[in-house]
């Protein structure tokens, strides 16, 4: 990359990661943001996204770290406990949806900007469907498998292919039931939960490889026919088209499957300013320059994310409904308005997750009754809180 200036202290390193395939975007960004502030310098560096939670945590330990980062929510979660994050004034959040707040604070303090979003929708086959006698895509998960016996009918075809044990996916299903894991007192409804999905996986209406295979092979099945539901984001539909388009030319797309409260998940990618950064201010200005509505909306419109910009995601852009891809974004879109809440932030989430999806599993497969697995979940779990 070439730089007009090179005034190191009035310079502001910005990393992201994995965005090289948007480089004329991110480079006109940054060229007009210098066009308005002939003081300021930025240095972009993309990182591999596989390298990007080591490069920074190396970073973050230096005393001349980046001083603007494209990172993960847990990662930056991680950073703000251990105090190596500046604190981001509440005044410069107002153009973000407050559903945002809880993935980008910590002990009443905010840490981050969010960047972009995803917010997955629900695929639908249709010819599927009718086979088993469903005229609706359903929109909760109890609606879904309501009619799992239709599916079964129809002979290795499954409901959906859940992913149970991926990353946080059956954190976020807890979420969706208003069950907080950390509290005791919603031991019962973990309880009853789980006795549901033991019922779900024993009966057939989930593919066993639900315990040990993650998206890319839900979508595999979706492609072949196999499920006739999936959770995923807009994105996914561009790659259903271009590799099954028989499977694409009968889907349908409608709302998240939600749970007991109504509520829809998101994901979210963050900016955050190390304490240790040197040009704080500027990389704060920069921020804002670069998740405003314009630049956001630009930013939607070139990838398959959601903008974090609030007025962005009012724009009318997200009200088409004219294609697939049309009401697949304007689906996703409208789901912010109505996001619950994350998983409360703590300092040990990855190994709370890792025993999650251990008793998941156990559940899943054991005949140990549910209780007695649930309750030496909450007895591992004081080891680890």
């Amino acid at each position: 990359l070439g730089f007009k200036r090179n005034i190191d202290n009035e310079s502001v390193v910005f990393w992201t990661l994995q965005l090289g395939t948007f480089d004329k975007y991110i480079n006109k960004v940054i060229k007009e943001f210098e066009a308005e502030n002939p003081d300021i310098e930025i240095k972009w560096v993309d990182v591999p996204y596989s390298e990007g939670e080591k490069r920074t945590l190396a970073a973050l330990l230096s005393d001349n770290p980046p001083d603007l980062v494209n990172l993960t929510p847990d990662f930056s979660f991680l950073a703000a406990q251990r105090g190596a994050l500046f604190e981001i004034p509440s005044d410069y959040l107002k153009e973000y949806p407050t559903a945002l707040y809880d993935s980008i604070s910590f002990n009443g303090k905010f840490f981050a900007v969010p960047f972009y979003l995803t917010s997955a929708v629900t695929y639908a086959n249709k010819e599927l469907m009718n086979k088993a006698n469903i005229s609706a895509i359903p929109r909760t998960f109890d609606s879904m498998f309501s009619n799992s016996n239709n599916v079964k009918s129809l002979n290795n075809i499954y409901t959906e292919m859940p992913s149970l044990t991926e990353n946080d996916t059956f954190l976020k299903i807890l979420a969706k039931n208003d069950i907080d894991i950390l509290n005791i007192n919603d031991k019962q409804k973990l309880v009853d939960l789980y006795k549901q999905y033991r019922k779900y996986y024993k009966s057939g209406y989930i593919p066993k490889e639900s315990l040990t295979q993650g998206h890319r092979e839900a979508l595999e099945k979706f492609m072949s026919g196999q499920v006739v539901y999936l959770q995923a984001g807009a994105n996914f539909l561009n790659i259903i088209k271009e590799n099954a388009p028989n499977i694409y030319n009968n889907t349908e797309i409608s709302y998240q499957l939600t749970g007991k409260n109504g509520k829809f998940d998101f994901s979210i990618m963050n900016l955050i300013i190390p304490l240790k950064a040197k040009h704080k201010k500027n990389a704060l200005k920069f921020a804002m320059f670069l998740t405003n509505e314009k630049n956001q909306l630009e930013f939607a419109k070139l990838t398959s994310v959601l903008p974090a910009n609030k007025y962005a995601l009012k724009n009318n852009y997200f009200k088409i409904k004219d294609t697939k891809e049309d009401k697949a974004r304007n689906i996703s879109a409208s789901q912010i308005d109505n996001a619950g809440k994350i998983f409360s932030q703590t300092e040990n989430k990855k190994n709370i997750i890792t025993l999650l999806n251990t008793t998941t599993g156990r559940v899943i497969t054991e005949t140990t009754p549910v209780e007695t697995i649930v309750s030496d979940f909450y007895n591992d779990l004081s080891n680890i809180k």
